[in-house]
């Protein structure tokens, strides 16, 4: 890291935790672009939903998986291309421009990262490499080497703590199998259940998850049955129960294969979405407070081969990208209905894959 980099990264860290009221609150969104091996950074106007771009920030690398700290000053994004690694960046809370702060290695090619509740820990999982990883992260919110490796069945895809960041969860597609771990937050050892948190039936393909907000149900996407479930989550145990088991297919699929890919809740937990990359499309739904069922709302048509997507932290907006497409797609959420309807496109890179987006209040920086 030359001179200048070194003053500004300084600078970052000082800014991070001085923004005063007189600063705007801002909106900012990451997509990282895995062919153009850099990250397009957007401001998000959220009187109207419209983005204005901010920067482009080659990465070096096939960047995909991104995560956000969970104070938001940091952006993590992993690098799929030899050497593995990840890279920490400080986000500007007044800008939204980011600051590489270090290079760190992954212990394999990572589809999934994601960070414990404290910031402590980064975990990963690798669906090539069959493994699951911890990489410490350290008090300047940089990550570290690799701490610990679990070998698992093939392909995992996935892993989240849960929301009482007492347990790791994580999704295995190969084996059709939801993990669970236990983890010591006073060194980030994980220890793997002797069985699964849950078993799905074969070929479903586990892939991506999240709790709702108020910890009580699960939603885990399948990759490979145009499958979504609903499970029940016991936040007293951290076990789950299954409730239902919805298609995310679309009325029209016809004899196409399967293709599912992430899934987003809004904050406050009324509704959730989900991409299908065969159709390249969205799929709508609203969830049962008191049960946790879905009901379908519709579906969208939107970038080619959606892989990833997501939600403002005000509800408002959902932002889609396609590996096969180099536009974002910008939608408002009717706070009513649920229904999306579109706002515009905007160019990002090629292999668009990820998406984060992060909000800063301007009164105490987060």
């Amino acid at each position: 890291m030359n001179a200048k980099r070194v003053v500004g990264a300084i600078a970052i860290l000082f800014a991070s935790v001085s923004v005063t009221s007189a600063s705007q609150a801002a909106t900012y969104a990451y997509v990282s672009n895995a062919d153009s091996q850099d990250i397009s950074v957007f401001q998000l106007d959220k009187s109207n939903g419209s983005l204005a771009p901010v920067e482009t920030v080659n990465v070096g690398g096939t960047v995909m998986p991104m995560a956000l700290s969970p104070d938001h000053l940091r952006l993590y994004a992993g690098v799929r291309s030899k050497p593995y690694r990840v890279v920490s960046f400080a986000v500007n809370p007044l800008d939204g421009r980011l600051i590489e702060l270090g290079n760190a290695p992954l212990a394999e090619s990572m589809a999934y990262i994601s960070t414990d509740a404290t910031g402590h820990y980064l975990f990963s999982a690798s669906y090539g490499g069959n493994m699951l990883a911890v990489n410490r992260i350290g008090g300047n919110g940089v990550v570290g080497d690799v701490q610990q490796t679990i070998k698992t069945g093939p392909m995992a895809h996935a892993i989240r703590t849960a929301p009482d960041n007492r347990y790791v969860f994580a999704s295995v597609l190969g084996s059709d199998a939801w993990l669970r771990l236990k983890l010591d937050a006073s060194n980030g050892q994980l220890t793997e259940d002797a069985a699964p948190a849950y078993s799905l039936p074969p070929k479903s393909g586990p892939r991506h998850f999240v709790f709702s907000p108020d910890r009580r149900f699960t939603y885990l996407i399948d990759e490979l049955d145009g499958k979504l479930h609903v499970l029940a989550f016991d936040s007293t145990h951290d076990t789950v129960k299954p409730i239902d088991t919805v298609s995310v297919l679309p009325a029209n699929f016809g004899a196409g294969t399967p293709w599912g890919a992430d899934l987003h809740l809004t904050p406050d937990g009324h509704f959730l979405y989900v991409s299908e990359r065969t159709s390249s499309t969205l799929a709508a739904y609203k969830v049962n407070p008191s049960s946790g069922k879905l009901t379908r709302i519709g579906t969208y048509e939107t970038e080619k081969q959606p892989r990833g997507f997501n939600i403002d932290p005000s509800g408002k907006y959902l932002l889609a990208v396609g590996q096969l497409s180099t536009n974002l797609s910008a939608y408002r959420i009717d706070g009513k209905t649920g229904k999306l309807s579109a706002i515009g496109q905007y160019p990002v890179g090629k292999g668009a894959n990820w998406v984060e987006i992060v909000e800063f209040n301007g009164t105490n920086g987060n």
